[in-house]
């Protein structure tokens, strides 16, 4: 069984390093500043700047077919970059994606919607999430209902917690178009909705930086044509969107495991206390060793889980494994890294309680610890797996 990297993975692993080393970690500093400031550290112009940067390296579109301009790169090697993305706080990510589901758009609205923003002329925000249906995605109750005899839909009802919904010239709304049927069975269809169509937004302020939003839809009327997929599709193409977030965000933890971690074992070997280095004691000690191996051991969770991907599995048992471990890992490592520093870790002169804040998400957002464990159960209680997965 060979654990290493082929020398395509190690090659754009590296460059995308260096990349991340020499464009994006100097910003650090002036980043911290700025939300100190009550700020956003990067604005959009100077985030596109970055992408263009990269483009010039060919790093654009990641999972995007090359049909439009993208690497279209295997799960695997798209895990080995969001790793390395997570080596920095600054907010930054390689331009030309869209999301997954847009490619499900007809000819006219990939003209109009995914390839403008592939190429980042346009902003959109995926919006299935409400006051009520949060880790339940099937209760959604904003509506979308014929306007008598036309061709149009009349949306009523309220999205929440929206990434980039503030943001976003239009969204992805599902919404219910057949509440007899349920969500799951057919009931709920998704639309490409402009901002222009009469929808607005309101920023909701986390414990973050940055922050979702709630989107208000009152009356919004929207062409049939800007159904995406077919009617009754909406459910099914926003666990397909979730999906992928399974693999990406505990990528994204290992990154941010590895550098805090480095930082912890810096310190440790240069920080004194009565005569001797901290990494001499061994409740320090103890907290690198914890520390090393539940990153190691969700580096592999992961890296399966998007192995099982590029393989054409089913990727819902691996994936829910990696997402609900890789955010309990790096939410515990921050954690004593933090602890490590003492009170410099607690102030906002070094970046480790802003990744304290930022990485609680992780155990939340694009389902909940308690959705991965339902499903991780599930599947064994059904028979849908064996322990050991593929290689009982």
């Amino acid at each position: 069984m060979d654990f290493s990297l082929t020398d395509e993975e190690r090659a754009v692993r590296d460059t995308v390093r260096s990349f991340i080393r020499r464009e994006v970690m100097p910003l650090e500093a002036e980043v911290l500043r700025r939300e100190r400031a009550h700020q956003p550290g990067l604005d959009h112009s100077e985030v596109r700047e970055l992408q263009l940067k990269a483009r010039k390296f060919g790093f654009w579109g990641l999972a995007t077919p090359e049909e439009y301009g993208g690497m279209n790169l295997p799960a695997v090697l798209q895990s080995l970059i969001w790793t390395e993305l997570g080596h920095t706080f600054v907010p930054f990510r390689f331009g030309g994606e869209a999301d997954n589901i847009l490619f499900h758009a007809t000819e006219e609205q990939k003209q109009e919607f995914l390839i403008p923003t592939i190429e980042g002329e346009r902003r959109s925000c995926f919006a299935i999430t409400e006051p009520g249906a949060g880790s339940d995605a099937a209760n959604i109750r904003l509506s979308a209902r014929r306007d008598g005899d036309g061709d149009d839909w009349i949306l009523d009802g309220e999205k929440t917690f929206i990434t980039g919904g503030h943001d976003a010239d239009f969204a992805i709304v599902v919404a219910v178009t057949d509440r007899e049927k349920g969500a799951r069975n057919g009931g709920a269809t998704a639309f490409l909705v402009d901002r222009a169509m009469g929808w607005r937004s309101e920023f909701i302020q986390t414990m973050g930086e940055g922050g979702p939003a709630s989107l208000i839809f009152d009356g919004v009327r929207v062409p049939h044509r800007n159904i995406l997929g077919e009617i009754g599709q909406g459910f099914t193409l926003g666990m397909e969107w979730i999906g992928k977030g399974r693999y990406t965000i505990p990528s994204h933890a290992i990154g941010i495991a590895e550098r805090v971690l480095q930082m912890a074992i810096d310190y440790a070997n240069t920080r004194e206390t009565f005569g001797a280095k901290i990494g001499t004691n061994q409740a320090i000690q103890w907290m690198i060793a914890d520390s090393e191996t539940e990153l190691e051991a969700a580096r592999w969770l992961v890296l399966r889980s998007a192995w099982t991907v590029d393989q054409g599995l089913d990727p819902r048992h691996a994936s829910s494994m990696g997402k609900l471990y890789g955010a309990g890992m790096v939410n515990r490592v921050v954690d004593r890294v933090l602890q490590i520093h003492g009170g410099m870790g607690y102030t906002r002169e070094l970046p480790i309680e802003r990744w304290y804040r930022q990485v609680r998400l992780y155990r939340i957002f694009e389902g909940t610890d308690e959705m991965q464990r339902l499903i991780i159960s599930r599947d064994l209680l059904r028979g849908y797996t064996k322990i050991g997965g593929h290689l009982a």
